[in-house]
């Protein structure tokens, strides 16, 4: 694919600074760019790669100011992060975009099938599912009974989402990700052993949501699992039973949930923290990572620590922790004297 900096300037709402003409066909780091290729500068950390780089064309902010000769072309915008961000959807973007079903899927008869679908090779598709219109469901991936899924999702490969699951608009279900797998829930027994106990609700997923390659969300033991629009998901993310994630939280990889917690809005959650079940966290909270989170937390917190605690708290508690060695040997030699 291949676009002049004019094309991209105007995509971007940006100003250009150098050659408009110059054409553009690959993205590339700052500091390895060539001919032919666009960048962005938004870190202050990458600003000498600039007056190096043999980028074609480098998006900056508006308050970029060089202090040396440039030889690339300039793309200044409002937020150069942002603006690149758009960029890298145009050219990830399919030229001649493929509609069809591979011969090897296996679709259940039953299913009306919109007229824009992708469904790759070895996928199955149970009876009952209702498919939106411009979906893309990659190979060797399993969509179950009776699932709904809206109109320009993506489900890469391997990807299953078990029956009776909902999944929203533009959603993008990476690799290896399983929706609606039985919650973890047994009963003890007087003999020592645990009971499994039926999980009969499901997991319903909203719009403009993400989940990363091998998380998991598991379906309600009764009910539903409810995953709100703009959630982002890393890889390797478990979402337990009967969870409700608020709108545009986001978690990092390796992050857990435990059963029948309730997280807000706009929450960020750190990697590999993990959160108690039958708890509530209010809306824009941070969760530090490797956090552990065993009680309620009010909205706007910051916490950090297992059990978890203020942020700033922690980090004063740290600063006499560290110390305790050094704490032990003066007490030593005060109790030789």
């Amino acid at each position: 694919m291949k676009f002049t900096v004019e094309q991209i300037a105007k995509k971007v709402n940006g100003n250009i600074e150098g050659n408009s003409k110059d054409e553009l066909f690959t993205l590339s780091k700052i500091e390895e760019a060539k001919q032919g290729s666009i960048t962005f500068l938004s870190n202050p950390k990458y600003i000498p790669f600039i007056y190096k780089t043999k980028a074609s064309a480098v998006i900056v902010d508006n308050n970029f100011i060089p202090e040396n000769k440039l030889e690339t072309t300039l793309i200044r915008v409002k937020d150069a992060y942002s603006s690149f961000t758009k960029i890298l959807e145009l050219f990830n973007m399919e030229v001649d975009k493929l509609y069809e079903i591979d011969k090897s899927a296996l679709v259940n008869k039953t299913i009306k099938i919109p007229k824009k679908i992708f469904v790759g090779a070895l996928t199955i598709i149970e009876k009952g599912v209702i498919l939106g219109e411009n979906i893309q469901i990659k190979a060797q991936s399993y969509i179950g009974e009776n699932v709904k899924i809206g109109k320009n999702t993506i489900i890469q490969n391997g990807v299953k989402i078990l029956s009776n699951s909902i999944i929203g608009n533009n959603c993008i279900i990476n690799a290896g990700a399983v929706v609606g797998c039985d919650g973890f829930g047994f009963a003890p027994q007087e003999n020592g052993t645990y009971t499994k106990i039926p999980q009969t609700g499901n997991v319903i997923i909203g719009n403009n949501v993400e989940i990363g390659s091998n998380s998991t969300i598991d379906r309600a033991t009764m009910g539903s699992t409810i995953i709100h629009d703009g959630v982002k998901i890393d890889n390797l993310v478990q979402i337990a039973h009967n969870a409700e994630i608020g709108k545009n939280t986001v978690f990092a990889g390796q992050s857990g949930v435990s059963g029948s917690t309730k997280i807000g809005e706009n929450c960020v959650i750190g990697g590999q923290a993990g959160i108690a079940g039958h708890l509530k966290i209010g809306n824009n909270v941070r969760i530090q990572g490797q956090t552990g989170v065993l009680r309620d937390i009010p909205d706007n917190k910051q916490i950090q620590g297992t059990p978890a605690i203020e942020f700033n708290d922690y980090y004063r508690s740290y600063a006499y922790f560290k110390k305790l060695p050094d704490f032990e040997n003066r007490l030593k030699k005060i109790e030789k004297k």
